[in-house]
């Protein structure tokens, strides 16, 4: 085992390459093309390294102002370049990125053709009545409407919820590039790629389309947010995936069990809360993980079983994640962004 984590990407590049043929078969046997779901963005091998370099040069900034304040931002950048971003840390960093991606577009093709495979399966009514059992007989989002209102509540909670997609790929870039240990950046980048996988494995043992497809009465006095507009964009393209997944362009993206978003986010803070971050940003964190559990059963896209399957993933992901890359059991001591380096000789420093 110990030869298996002497690198700590082994596992997550041996994980995303059974993902990724995983998806390839699993679509293809279908008759169905693999797709890049983010696609409407531009072809993936343009987009990519777009991005990639956009990533890179935000991290050298910030670095490089770490190193020598923004007043002489130049000569940090020029310093973390030459003395801290050697070529094997770029390969980490792009193994890192590739493995997560690879793991992502093969997670979401095999959350596209659940409905093929699990034609007419659907455990919806189970879970809604596992809800309200829960709760004395009353749906928790309908307290949750009582409770905190159908009007400001849900333009806040609709701005986390969106929040969500940005922060995924922006938080695995801001670990990659500005943590100093390189495999605590692979435990990150493990844990993210772990959730895909085992968030599509739950999809298929237990398929639903959650509360607001199933029961959307409950939701009709929520008021037009952006939440309401991506719901009903998921459910167009699952109607139009579904009249012919061969012919159709459209990914389908709508499942419940278990909820990915309460998932990432827990282990998101699960990971800064154990590798000792500061204070105001774990608090941050776990707010945030806090505010997602409520918006996903507020705006019905999850029961809360889905979301404790989330949490469960979560943690799982962490932990492996942190076993996989050497971390001692899923724990480190010391802050991540901080953790130094062997610096320069001194006399080098002052030579650039």
């Amino acid at each position: 085992m110990q030869t298996v984590r002497s690198w700590p990407y082994t596992v997550a590049v041996v994980v995303s390459m059974l993902v990724g043929v995983a998806a390839v078969v699993g679509t293809y046997s279908l008759g169905i093309p693999i797709k890049d779901p983010e696609g409407f963005l531009g072809p993936a091998y343009v987009r990519l390294p777009l991005l990639a370099l956009l990533l890179f040069g935000i991290g050298l900034v910030i670095a490089g102002a770490r190193r020598r304040g923004w007043r002489q931002l130049r000569q940090g950048m020029v310093e973390v370049a030459r003395y801290e971003w050697s070529l094997g840390r770029i390969i980490y960093i792009a193994t890192g990125l590739l493995t997560f991606y690879v793991c992502y577009v093969g997670y979401r093709n095999l959350k596209s053709v659940l409905p093929v495979y699990r034609e007419g399966v659907l455990y919806d009514r189970q879970l809604l009545e596992v809800d309200k059992w829960l709760f004395g007989g009353t749906d928790p989002a309908v307290i949750l409407h009582a409770i905190f209102g159908v009007d400001l509540t849900a333009g806040v909670l609709s701005f986390v919820y969106l929040l969500y997609l940005p922060l995924v790929p922006v938080s695995l870039m801001a670990v990659l590039v500005l943590c100093r240990d390189l495999a605590v950046g692979a435990w990150y980048a493990t844990a993210l790629s772990l959730n895909w996988v085992l968030g599509a494995m739950s999809y298929y043992v237990l398929p639903a389309l959650g509360p607001i497809y199933a029961r959307p009465d409950l939701f009709s006095t929520l008021p037009d947010t952006g939440v309401s507009d991506l719901q009903q964009a998921l459910l167009s393209n699952r109607l139009e995936f579904l009249a012919d997944p061969i012919a159709s362009d459209a990914i389908q993206g709508v499942a419940a069990f278990a909820s990915l978003h309460v998932s990432v986010t827990f282990a998101l803070a699960l990971f800064l809360q154990r590798t000792g971050q500061s204070r105001s940003l774990r608090i941050a964190a776990w707010t945030f993980f806090g505010l997602t559990f409520v918006a996903t059963i507020y705006f019905g896209w999850h029961y809360v079983l889905d979301n404790l399957a989330g949490v469960l993933i979560g943690y799982l992901a962490v932990v492996i994640g942190g076993w996989a890359t050497g971390q001692r059991g899923g724990r480190v001591g010391g802050a991540v962004v901080t953790t130094k380096e062997s610096e320069p000789a001194p006399s080098l420093v002052n030579a650039a």
